[in-house]
């Protein structure tokens, strides 16, 4: 009998606009990742920051982890960090502002990640 790979992906809009709903998906990957669920994090718009070398020592949700330690965990746990490109590109941020990681991407790569996945979250 063969199984099917798992795997859910994770859109993100918000930073330290809103830290709950930026924490949160974090927190829901690494859960995923525990559970040997492959796990896709795509930042987007606002939330393109997050993955800006010192920002995320700057993002904290009531009781919940720091979200560096959210996002260190998550890579070191196998996860997938994809940036939206022309997201970073109109806030001027540079492949070198990112932190290691986390990799640009555009639209294409972005929906091959959507079309493999069994569960697609947006926040």
């Amino acid at each position: 009998m063969t199984t099917e790979n798992e795997k859910i992906v994770y859109i993100i809009t918000r930073a330290g606009d809103d830290p709950e709903l930026s924490v949160s998906p974090f927190a829901m990957a690494n859960a995923a990742l525990a559970m040997d669920v492959e796990a896709v994090i795509f930042l987007l718009g606002y939330a393109v920051l997050l993955a800006k070398k010192g920002y995320a020592e700057t993002v904290f949700a009531p009781k919940r982890p720091p979200m560096k330690k959210l996002i260190d965990d998550f890579l070191s746990y196998g996860g997938k960090l994809l940036v939206c490109l022309p997201c970073t590109q109109g806030r001027e941020i540079e492949a070198s502002d990112l932190i290691e990681g986390a990799e640009t991407v555009h639209a294409g790569r972005f929906t091959q990640e959507i079309l493999s996945a069994k569960n697609v979250i947006s926040l």
